[in-house]
């Protein structure tokens, strides 16, 4: 083989390397319409209280070669929570809890994605009420590709964890004469988000 065909085909294979990583990826936008961030917490000791951000947005990377070479960004609008009480989802607005005022979003920030046997964690950096922390959650999915009748295609995943709202400086509470906590201090969080392929 003449040097310069022998430097053509280097230069080619050095260009499929560099470009190689880039085909194992693919961007992913969270459909609002049909994502939510749910969370459930326990009211008076006695029981559980649920509601949802319904504002949910964001995008995916996904490495299907490598999932935990995965990426995810996603902010929730503060002012989206519903539990279905308007005077309580009023106080939940006010500086007693997210003061959405001050802080309109919530924001996550992979950093790292964990096999742990057949299933996935993703851990991130929450950002609420103005404080970050690291949190860990544990994932379903990501789902199979599925084209919808409108020549998108989507994906899915579920994933949970629990934090305590203390550690993001929501401390606001009131207890009873029995000494039970009007407000529990653990927030126990389910995410359900579909994702629309992001066409070139």
């Amino acid at each position: 083989m003449s040097p310069i065909k022998s430097a053509a085909l280097a230069v080619s294979t050095a260009v499929l390397l560099a470009l190689s990583p880039a085909a194992q990826t693919s961007t992913w936008n969270i459909d609002p319409a049909h994502s939510s961030a749910q969370f459930t917490v326990r009211h008076l000791g006695i029981s559980n209280v649920s509601g949802a951000f319904t504002k949910v947005s964001g995008s995916v990377t996904l490495d299907d070669k490598d999932i935990t070479q995965s990426q995810v960004n996603a902010t929730i609008d503060a002012a989206s929570i519903d539990t279905r009480q308007p005077d309580r989802d009023k106080d939940l607005r006010s500086p007693n809890f997210l003061d959405v005022e001050k802080y309109p979003t919530l924001e996550f920030k992979s950093k790292r994605i964990v096999k742990s046997g057949n299933k996935l964690q993703l851990v991130g950096d929450l950002t609420l009420h103005g404080t970050t922390r690291e949190v860990t959650l544990d994932v379903d999915g990501p789902t199979p590709e599925l084209a919808d009748p409108w020549g998108n295609l989507r994906r899915g995943f579920s994933a949970t964890t629990t934090i305590n709202r203390k550690d993001y400086g929501v401390v606001w509470n009131n207890t009873l004469k029995t000494g039970e906590a009007v407000v529990g201090d653990n927030v126990k969080i389910q995410l359900d988000i579909e994702l629309v392929k992001k066409k070139a």
